[in-house]
């Protein structure tokens, strides 16, 4: 395995991917799909547990990995994190070849706050505030497909507050544009998302209402409800200290439904 670390964005944040190693007799199995893990925590912190767990796992089916560390706390507003995963996408499409990543199998992937990350990113894309900012040819930053994990969706009823106050900076036009809810349009990527009927952190209405919103759009996605389990289970096991059997499906069923999408492209 090669190790690789570029920063991106605006606040030139990490972007550190984990690249499997090129096989002499692995010809075209050697150009792999890739995902951008995102981890939680509010858009204050990045949480451990949904970062190199979530990666051994991505590994393990032969991706290649990155993990972004995304701006947070005050850092977070003006669409930083926005930014950077958009130009962390752009900047893996532009080395594609030497790191041997398929460019037309990208995916997102995100927890909690992370989740809402991912799915700014596949929802907006190819809004003004971020074509402004970077160069898009060809929607090179647009996600193949994201993968929703307990995400931070609403800036209504629902919302959390935190998570919604820090990416936004307080301010109101941000925070509708950031309630992603209301964002969805014909342009989104795929989406896979699940999410705990109990949850008390993050309602599951969030997820709930996304869904109501990629059907009127006719969106590709696939949607999971757990009937208990606390917020922030990431993998569900006891390495990550939060072990739950039942939602610990969730892996297989987010893992099989991304090959699935990923094999119609070849």
């Amino acid at each position: 395995m090669k190790i690789i670390q570029i920063a991106v964005g605006p606040n030139q944040v990490p972007l550190t991917g984990y690249l499997q190693d090129i096989t002499g007799d692995g010809g075209i199995r050697n150009i792999r799909p890739t995902i951008v893990i995102c981890p939680g925590g509010g858009y204050r912190f990045r949480s451990e547990r949904e970062r190199d767990p979530v990666a051994l796992h991505f590994l393990s089916m032969s991706y290649n990995v990155f993990i972004l560390d995304y701006s947070v706390q005050e850092q977070a507003k003006d669409l930083n994190p926005l930014l950077e995963a958009s130009d962390a996408l752009i900047k893996i499409r532009e080395h594609a070849f030497e790191w041997m990543c398929d460019p037309t199998r990208i995916a997102i992937m995100g927890f909690s706050a992370g989740g809402h990350l991912a799915a700014s990113l596949a929802l907006l894309h190819k809004h003004p505030l971020v074509t402004a900012k970077q160069k898009i040819v060809d929607e090179n930053n647009k996600p193949d497909a994201a993968i929703l994990c307990y995400p931070v969706i609403s800036g209504g009823k629902y919302a959390h507050e935190e998570s919604l106050d820090w990416v936004s900076g307080k301010d109101p036009a941000l925070r509708s544009l950031l309630s992603l809810e209301n964002q969805v349009t014909k342009d989104a990527s795929p989406l896979f998302i699940w999410h705990t009927v109990t949850d008390e952190s993050v309602p599951v209405e969030n997820s709930l209402q996304l869904a109501v919103n990629l059907q009127k759009a006719k969106i590709p996605y696939e949607l999971h409800l757990f009937e208990s389990g606390d917020h922030g289970l990431s993998m569900c096991t006891e390495e990550v200290g939060t072990p739950h059997e039942a939602c610990r499906q969730w892996v297989a069923l987010a893992s099989n439904w991304l090959n699935n999408r990923f094999a119609h492209t070849l």
